[in-house]
């Protein structure tokens, strides 16, 4: 488990770190050796609690799909792609998810809009500002997990198939009607 130190932490490490990630998209089905499922949703969880948000809101959720439920996510896209791509231009759209597809793993990230929508009813003040406060919490949890799972030797990508596929996924993996996806980030061991 993670946990807070007081020792002197220096920013190279960290820097390291944000400069070796990529957007890597040869991913193959496996894990590093020394990395587990559970380490991955230990990354997740840490990354969504600890990342800051505007008026501690915390309104940032994620869920982590792991082999056959991501690939399942990953056929839900191909489908919905398939009925609005021409046919001419599906190739290339069908090697680029089968790519995603190919990986251990995806990270879906939410936003929970009544956490938003509770606190522009608390500070009218700010009423218009919470939804893009939301979205950088959002994205810096994205930084975050992306930047982690590079750490441990996990190529990952973000990708935007929303909103073809939130009611699919909200159905398929019952999750509540008031979370709005914003993120997939298929990952898996470089290939």
């Amino acid at each position: 488990m993670f946990r807070r130190t007081i020792a002197k932490l220096t920013s190279k490490p960290f820097m390291d770190t944000v400069l070796a990630r990529r957007s890597i998209y040869g991913i193959c089905p496996e894990l590093p050796s020394d990395l587990t499922e559970s380490k991955i949703e230990e990354i997740v969880k840490a990354s969504i609690k600890h990342v800051p948000s505007a008026f501690n809101s915390q309104s940032t959720r994620a869920v982590v799909l792991f082999r056959k439920e991501h690939e399942k996510m990953w056929d839900f896209t191909m489908s919905v792609l398939k009925a609005i791509v021409p046919a001419d231009n599906f190739d290339s759209t069908e090697k680029r998810i089968n790519g995603f597809k190919n990986g251990y793993g995806t990270v879906m990230f939410f936003e929970e809009v009544t956490a938003i929508e509770a606190l522009q009813k608390k500070f009218p003040t700010y009423q218009d500002k919470f939804p893009d406060w939301s979205q950088h919490t959002n994205a810096m949890n994205q930084f975050v997990v992306w930047t982690a799972l590079e750490a441990e030797g996990l190529g990952c990508s973000l990708q935007h198939y929303n909103p073809l596929i939130d009611q699919q996924i909200k159905n398929e993996w019952k999750l509540p009607g008031t979370w709005s996806l914003v993120a997939q980030m298929p990952f898996g061991k470089p290939s």
